[in-house]
């Protein structure tokens, strides 16, 4: 055993990988095992191509190559894949406040505004999230909403480095029960809300809550956890948690709760309640839902002592989150809306916002995504079908599936005879926006801040919100 740990001291680690196609000379490679893929069947190739140490959990007799690994057979290696990260990389998130946001909705509303509000105080913040990650002034396009345990690491040192203080991360409920937030410290912990989505994947939605609710019984001694008391998972949150609890929501049972709530089109304001004091709050967001996300990012500042002023004026200067509710005005008479709101929970609380503001009819276009959760698409086409006036049924990403297929779930939650199957969504997004009188409401819902569509296998280029600009061109708007 002596001479294997000196073996191990003595070699140089110049990057650690999981892909055998990232591996160099020098690497450590830690074989994982996946849905689609066992790392376990590539320690040929990454020993070949230089891997000079190699963390497995299956067991492995030979050591191909003539011998030039040293070989490392651990429990579970995603958790020592991510342990292992934050060491060859110093541990940054011990050096600087990480924020974690997790929830069906809202986490990528909330880390916009936190990062503003960070910024308004003086602060230099970094958000790793679905849309991008991005800090002083670069962004790059997200591959995952929260990437693999090596990235993470890799980008919060980056950040370090480039002094930042605070890395405001999605944190999904895969990345929780992959290990991918192995080893990464956070200060804060934000629950938002629970809702079906990604059962294609969890299997329930018990299995769904207890990965949201890893995140909150490693919270470290000193850490805050922020909780959306409203929900009927929050006591449960509570009890598991060892943090400091802050919760937010719409009662004085809350630590931060909101009153003389007003909708209009041009955005919402209320008075927040905080221990520190009333905030008078002016938001260009729309909607409840909102309310609730602006309350986390204020039980957040809170919870860091910032000025009570400098918190109402970042959300009073933050305009927009991409793809969320986002408005696209050319001058028409009509209000016409992107959303990313892709499950019946959040439909529902974009179209129940959209109700507060006019009295004129609801248009609203979606689909569902193909190679997910198949249960919850008769529910968004129920969802739409009772709240808006007219839907327009179309594709959203299909992916490997027959986008027929998809919409055919979609029709089984509808009952009421107020829709359109359109396929192709340019056109859907065309046919909605010529139907519009002068007050409606257009609703274009699933895709948000995307760019692309991908369909059978294939990624092309798609934007709802230039689709909607250069339809209403068309119309000489």
């Amino acid at each position: 055993m002596e001479d294997k740990e000196m073996k191990i001291r003595d070699i140089e680690i110049t990057g650690i990988a999981c892909d055998s196609k990232k591996v160099s000379d020098g690497s450590l490679f830690v074989a994982i095992k996946g849905a689609s893929q066992d790392g376990h069947k590539f320690i040929d190739e990454a020993v070949n191509k230089g891997a000079r140490i190699v963390v497995h959990q299956e067991p492995f007799d030979a050591c191909p190559a003539g011998g030039k690994a040293v070989f490392i057979r651990v429990k579970d290696t995603r958790k020592a894949l991510g342990r292992l990260a934050a060491r060859f990389y110093g541990n940054p998130s011990a050096a600087l406040k990480v924020v974690g946001v997790t929830g069906t909705n809202g986490k990528t509303t909330i880390t916009y505004l936190i990062e503003n509000i960070l910024a308004g105080a003086g602060f230099n913040p970094a958000v790793i999230g679905t849309i991008n990650y991005r800090f002083n002034g670069k962004a790059v396009p997200a591959g995952n909403t929260t990437p693999g345990p090596v990235d993470i690491q890799s980008l919060l040192a980056d950040m370090l480095k480039n002094k930042v203080n605070y890395a405001v991360m999605e944190v999904s409920s895969h990345s929780l029960d992959q290990d991918r937030v192995e080893a990464v410290r956070f200060s804060h912990a934000i629950f938002t809300n629970l809702t079906q989505d990604h059962l294609d994947y969890h299997g329930t939605i018990d299995n769904y809550f207890q990965a949201k609710a890893r995140l909150f019984r490693k919270m470290p001694g000193g850490s805050v956890s922020i909780i959306n008391n409203d929900s009927p998972y929050a006591k449960d949150i509570v009890s598991l948690t060892g943090s400091r609890v802050l919760t937010y929501g719409l009662t004085e049972q809350c630590d931060v709760y909101a009153t003389d709530i007003n909708f209009n089109v041009s955005g919402t304001s209320f008075t927040a309640h905080t221990p520190r004091g009333e905030l008078d709050i002016r938001s260009a967001l729309i909607g409840r839902h909102n309310v609730y996300n602006l309350l986390a990012a204020i039980a957040f500042g809170v919870s860091e002592k910032l000025k009570t002023s400098s918190i109402s004026s970042a959300i009073r200067d933050f305009k927009f989150v991409p793809g969320r509710l986002e408005r696209i005005d050319r001058g028409q008479d009509f209000f016409v809306f992107v959303d990313y709101a892709h499950t019946d929970d959040a439909l529902v609380n974009v179209l129940t916002a959209l109700r507060e503001l006019s009295k004129k009819r609801i248009i609203a276009v979606f689909g569902c995504g193909g190679d997910r959760d198949k249960a919850k698409r008769p529910k968004m086409g129920k969802a739409v079908s009772q709240l808006a006036d007219f839907a327009l049924i179309t594709s959203d990403n299909p992916r490997s599936e027959d986008p027929q297929s998809i919409i055919k779930d979609i029709l089984k939650g509808i009952d009421k005879d107020n829709y359109k199957v359109v396929e192709q969504r340019e056109k859907a997004i065309k046919e909605a926006l010529s139907m519009a009188r002068s007050g409606d409401i257009i609703l274009i819902a699933g895709k948000g801040h995307e760019t692309y569509q991908i369909t059978k296998g294939r990624s092309a280029p798609f934007d709802d919100r230039e689709v909607v600009k250069r339809c209403l061109r068309s119309m000489n708007y």
